[in-house]
């Protein structure tokens, strides 16, 4: 009912938006209409053993979510679709060429975000293309799948499903952590609240799970990804204080490319001290420009302060009810406490 009440929506929105509502519609109609049961897949004798091996362990992580994270206990991740593609939705980021200010577009229900999600790759391409004719940088991401916020029962996709299981369970306490909060009109703080959620979230599994390859290699992964972004975020200043300091746009465009190849190499010079990987050299594929840098801005920028502020709360409720709190502030305060709780510390 609340689908088609989207798509009763979809006649009264501007005509150029319209377009944009109307493949959301149908795109969620295609997730929804090739979502099945686990239990019926598993039941089926025509699904690869593969495949129900992975659902099965799937559901035991799904059920760790609600039982000890006092994550949300509803129906999603508790069905499978395969969608036949590579990904669920491929993202447009955009900001412009000197400034690492997202581009943000704006949603009846959600509020404003800094991205604008499409079913179908070349519908993508082609809001990137007109961004970039603009004067905009902008990044077009995959993304293997997202969260109607408890509006529908998220399946688990084919996306996801032969990730390594550590990642399959951050994915799922990251989506099933909008459930529990989400803000409208501040992606940072939904991201990066999520990503607390996913990252403490991974380890009590893997202290109470966790074999003993599995707890090393996901510390490695940890280790290797925040060297990655505090390198990221060490450019992401850079740039914005040499945007800050204005000049020509040739000047600009100079030290910009100065900058981007210098992060390239020191990234190399990262890579080469760590030996063995994971390594993040997709972050390289394509063009590098600002918009590179909204989704690094979204996911990590609270992250420390949520993380610091669940380890001096006793339990999962109480550190959502806190949460619930900080949201309920303006921007720019709740923010503000978010930013100072390590510092306390």
């Amino acid at each position: 009912m609340r689908l088609i009440a989207l798509l009763l929506l979809v006649p009264l929105l501007a005509s150029c938006a319209a377009g944009y509502y109307l493949q959301a519609a149908q795109g969620q109609l295609e997730v929804w209409a090739k979502r099945r049961p686990i239990d019926e897949v598993l039941a089926d004798p025509d699904q690869p053993a593969w495949l129900k091996a992975r659902l099965r362990r799937a559901l035991v992580i799904r059920r760790y979510a609600s039982e000890h994270l006092a994550l949300p206990d509803n129906g999603s991740y508790r069905s499978y679709a395969d969608l036949g593609r590579p990904a669920a939705v491929w993202n447009v980021f955009a900001a412009p060429e000197f400034s690492l200010e997202p581009h943000r577009w704006c949603y009846p229900l959600i509020g404003c975000a800094s991205y604008r999600g499409y079913f179908r790759l070349p519908a993508a391409q082609r809001e990137a293309e007109r961004l970039t004719a603009a004067g905009f940088d902008t990044f077009v991401a995959a993304v293997p799948a997202y969260s109607t916020l408890g509006w529908f029962d998220d399946p688990l996709l084919n996306t996801v499903i032969r990730w390594e299981e550590t990642r399959l369970a951050g994915l799922i306490f990251h989506e099933l952590a909008h459930q529990v909060v989400y803000v409208r009109d501040d992606t940072t703080f939904n991201e990066s609240f999520a990503s607390a959620v996913e990252r403490l979230g991974v380890d009590q599994w893997l202290r109470e799970r966790g074999r003993p390859e599995q707890r090393a290699d996901y510390a490695r992964y940890l280790r290797h990804r925040d060297a990655f972004h505090a390198l990221l975020h060490h450019y992401r200043e850079r740039l914005a204080e040499r945007y800050a300091q204005g000049g020509s746009e040739a000047a600009l465009r100079r030290t910009k490319a100065a900058l981007f190849a210098e992060l390239k190499a020191d990234y190399q010079a990262l890579k080469a001290g760590w030996g063995e990987g994971p390594y993040f050299d997709g972050w390289f594929q394509g063009p590098i420009n600002n918009a590179r840098f909204v989704p690094l801005q979204d996911y990590t920028s609270l992250l420390p302060a949520f993380v610091c502020l669940r380890r001096s709360i006793e339990d999962w409720p109480a550190f959502y009810e806190r949460v619930r709190t900080l949201a309920a502030l303006p921007r720019k305060e709740r923010t503000q406490r978010l930013e100072n709780l390590c510092a306390k510390g």
